[in-house]
């Protein structure tokens, strides 16, 4: 059986969860408390970079988040998370990208910052460009693939779900808030969502992290 290494809390695990759930595949969960665990030796062994996820497919381990979610498609092809026709394929592609690369980093000062601090009021102007582009390209399709759910809104819906957490009002995007209220309303998503609570849980977690990197 698949074994998941995983943390709910971490919203890299999340996407792979949802993939997991969406694709109904089998698989063992295995808790990785982000306290210290994720240093062990044992678990060092299987990540060296000491991040969740992780799965190991008869015997095959795996890290990254795409990564793992692109082998998933194609050693699980049933139900697809892939568009056949080409742009929409590429579309899938560029906003999975797109959240990591440009979304993701910004999401960090929301956390960390004041809402009035110079950071927080630049990286909420970032976020919001994102948004833009990801309205645009959404159009008024179901999912970024079209119809049907895709790796993108998989991995865009996680690292969305911090924002309205955060305050941020997806609101003036219409489209796209539609499409987040579509995903929130699939068993899989409800299943795996924090909840406020969970969500400030996992706040302190990160804010102390840094306060001990910042020492360090």
């Amino acid at each position: 059986m698949l074994k998941f290494y995983y943390n709910p809390r971490s919203p890299m695990a999340r996407r792979v969860w949802r993939g997991l759930l969406e694709k109904d595949i089998e698989f063992e969960p295995i808790l990785i408390k982000l306290n210290g665990d994720q240093f062990q030796p044992e678990y060092l062994e299987i990540n060296p970079f000491h991040h969740v996820p992780v799965i190991i497919d008869d015997g095959f381990r795996m890290i990254e988040s795409i990564a793992i979610l692109e082998y998933l498609e194609t050693k699980y092809p049933t139900p697809t998370l892939l568009p056949k026709e080409i742009q929409a394929l590429a579309t899938v592609r560029m906003v999975q990208m797109v959240s990591t690369n440009e979304l993701v980093p910004k999401v960090l000062p929301l956390i960390f910052e004041n809402q009035d601090s110079p950071k927080f009021i630049e990286a909420k102007q970032k976020v919001d460009k994102v948004l833009e582009f990801f309205a645009d390209n959404l159009k008024d399709n179901s999912y970024f693939g079209g119809d049907n759910l895709s790796l993108a809104d998989i991995v865009a819906g996680t690292d969305i779900s911090f924002l309205p957490k955060l305050g941020i009002d997806l609101s003036n995007y219409p489209n796209l808030e539609n499409w987040f209220e579509r995903l929130m309303q699939r068993p899989s998503w409800q299943k795996t969502e924090l909840s406020q609570e969970e969500f400030q849980k996992f706040r302190r977690i990160l804010i102390k992290m840094r306060q001990r990197q910042e020492k360090s």
